[in-house]
């Protein structure tokens, strides 16, 4: 697997667990999607700006997430961000969640399509021009 184009930290949190003290399911979505977001504004956006000033918003059309091994209370991890395809009006993730500084050790693997709409009609929309440009550099989030 080649290099992340992205990489945002992430450490577990007490609500972020079960009574067991292992992540509940859910909370990897919300990382994942955290990691996007990130991913996103280091592309030069915000989710708020691409509504408010571009009137188009993404919405998770298609996920398959597969679950490896369990995260657990204080836990650091890194959720990483590869952009595997570009559609018209959508994008495609490759995700993974792993232990901080051991990128061997994948927690969780996601594919995540999601479809650039139009922010107020949520009807399918062209992607803003300057996210359809294969990234150049590895950018690397370094605090939470």
């Amino acid at each position: 697997m080649s290099a992340p184009d992205f990489i945002w930290p992430i450490r577990v949190y007490y609500e972020d667990t079960d009574v067991s003290g292992v992540v509940y399911h859910a909370a990897y979505l919300c990382y994942l999607e955290r990691a996007r977001t990130e991913w996103l504004r280091a592309q030069g956006y915000s989710q708020e700006q691409l509504r408010t000033e571009l009137g188009v918003a993404f919405t998770v059309s298609e996920l398959e997430i597969r679950f490896r091994k369990p995260a657990r209370l204080d836990d650091a991890l890194e959720a990483t961000v590869t952009v595997s395809g570009r559609g018209r009006a959508s994008l495609e993730f490759e995700q993974s969640l792993r232990f901080a500084g051991d990128p061997g050790q994948v927690l969780t693997t996601a594919r995540v399509r999601v479809a650039c709409v139009d922010a107020h009609r949520f009807k399918p929309c062209a992607l803003p021009g300057r996210l359809l440009q294969p990234r150049q550099a590895t950018s690397t989030a370094t605090s939470t």
